[in-house]
């Protein structure tokens, strides 16, 4: 079984955004941000984009930074 981390790099590779709803359902992983911290602690430039909800709650999202070609 993958590591959490592993397995939120495999889709944020695949052009995916994440955010903590999603990242509780799909990896079970209830502190995305600290998450988020290790991977670019590892070198990774994620992005962040703060969203509302439809209730006006305010959640992050995150993705990879695309490369500049």
């Amino acid at each position: 079984m993958k590591s959490q981390n592993e397995q939120i790099l495999i889709d944020l590779l695949k052009g995916k955004k994440i955010n903590p709803l999603m990242a509780l359902s799909k990896y079970n992983c209830f502190r995305l941000a600290s998450r988020i911290n290790d991977l670019r602690s590892d070198g990774y430039s994620i992005e962040t984009r703060m969203m509302n909800n439809s209730d006006g709650k305010r959640f992050a999202e995150y993705y990879l930074e695309e490369k500049s070609k």
